[in-house]
């Protein structure tokens, strides 16, 4: 078989996987690899003659640029159809952002994924007025991850900064990934979670950290 015909395979491959609602992100996070993913959602919502009841993401991504990400992020809260996420291979940093935003009760880590949570990464040069003007949006950026990992877990934002934000990276199972409710399930029958979730029988997920009130959180 010709390249031509393995890259026309993949293709194949790829749209009868979007057209049964399912898209799998296996890649860096940019432009170019979001700009797909938005457009299927958009679609799904906007322009299919027949809603979908779930749509499916199964993400495998080392992370990339966080404006893409929360560009993405964005969409899929702007959602009307229930969006699944799977995470699987190794899901870190931006691939972690979007994994967490898809619809509670449908997070499924299976169980030999790796998950990465540290702090974003930031690179930029200039005269000095200019870069004083670019801690501007540092800051901004630093907020929106805090209040993402706020509205995805429900920790307060001293834990999330003790737990999952701290100054070094943090590496995390399956399994201490949904006790700090990374994820909803772990598994890979994805069916059945979506029944379940339908159904209103899921369990609640226990938290390990206890949040305290602190003066930000008053």
């Amino acid at each position: 078989m010709s390249t031509q015909d393995t890259e026309d395979l993949d293709k194949s491959h790829s749209q009868s996987l979007m057209d049964a609602g399912m898209y799998v992100f296996m890649d860096a996070v940019s432009a170019e690899s979001m700009k797909p993913i938005i457009e299927w959602i958009l679609y799904e919502n906007h322009l299919a003659k027949i809603k979908k009841k779930e749509l499916l993401l199964m993400i495998c991504s080392g992370g990339g640029d966080i404006s893409e990400a929360f560009a993405l992020i964005d969409v899929m809260n702007s959602s009307t159809v229930p969006i699944k996420t799977v995470g699987l291979g190794c899901i870190a940093s931006c691939g972690l952002l979007i994994f967490m935003a898809g619809t509670k009760g449908r997070r499924i880590l299976t169980p030999n994924t790796s998950i990465l949570s540290h702090q974003f990464s930031w690179q930029t040069e200039g005269k000095a007025h200019e870069l004083f003007a670019t801690v501007k949006e540092f800051k901004l950026t630093e907020q929106r991850m805090i209040e993402h990992y706020r509205r995805c877990t429900g920790a307060s934002d001293a834990n999330i900064r003790k737990y999952l934000l701290p100054s070094q990276d943090v590496w995390l199972s399956a399994d201490e990934a949904m006790k700090l409710n990374i994820c909803d399930h772990i598994g890979g029958n994805y069916q059945e979670f979506s029944e379940k979730s339908k159904s209103g029988k899921l369990p609640k997920i226990p938290k390990i950290v206890k949040d305290t009130p602190t003066n930000s959180d008053r």
